[in-house]
């Protein structure tokens, strides 16, 4: 999974014998928080394996789902870039299999790896305009439409590279994304899939109109 990462190509053979040297493995179980708001910052992470969700809590209480982590993403770049401790949760949805980058190293590739330097940067930029879409849709949108903005998030190539349009996803696991009900995830589903955005599966579904996800509006 490391020497498949899109960072991991321009990386020299000592620089990658480092970061294989140094890298740790970690499995969680399913519903086991990988990393928790308010702690100090120590890894980057990549999922091998896996759905994780990252989220926090607003100052009301709120909860709010920033994205979900797919097999193939790496997370937690902002957290390792600045000073003080993590700003928001990560909980495992299924059984995950993770790699963690020590902080040394991550400072070390970006210090040593202009191909590096340059990835994070792409990563820093598409996670702003995720969030900024989130405040936008989470405000001004039903639920419907949240749910479908929810799925095309997902199909992000730089934040989840190893996405396919048929995505093996549980509509519990749509739900804690989207927080919503399963009942409710079920409706909205079967609202997109009359809209022709998508098709409802076994296990999973498959999107035939990703640009459709993204601009929908209920």
């Amino acid at each position: 999974m490391i020497r498949q990462s899109a960072w991991a190509q321009s990386l020299t053979s000592d620089q990658m014998a480092r970061v294989e040297q140094d890298m740790v493995e970690r499995h969680v179980p399913a519903g086991a928080t990988v990393c928790r708001k308010g702690e100090p910052v120590e890894f980057w992470i990549g999922t091998i394996e896996g759905l994780l969700k990252m989220s926090s809590v607003s100052p009301e209480g709120k909860p709010i789902t920033f994205t979900g982590v797919l097999d193939g993403a790496w997370f937690g770049e902002g957290s390792l870039l600045k000073p003080g401790p993590r700003q928001y949760d990560v909980v495992a949805l299924r059984d995950s299999h993770l790699a963690l980058m020590p902080r040394a190293t991550f400072h070390w590739l970006l210090d040593s790896s202009i191909g590096f330097n340059r990835f994070v940067m792409t990563l820093l930029n598409e996670r702003l305009g995720m969030f900024i879409s989130l405040v936008e849709y989470d405000r001004m949108l039903d639920t419907d439409a949240r749910l479908a903005r929810c799925l095309a998030a997902l199909y992000n190539p730089h934040l989840n590279p190893g996405i396919s349009l048929s995505l093996k996803i549980s509509q519990e696991e749509i739900g804690l994304l989207a927080a919503a009900s399963r009942q409710r995830v079920n409706g909205a589903l079967r609202k997109l899939e009359e809209a022709g955005l998508l098709r409802l599966e076994y296990g999973g579904i498959t999107v035939l109109d990703l640009d459709g996800l993204r601009t929908f509006t209920g």
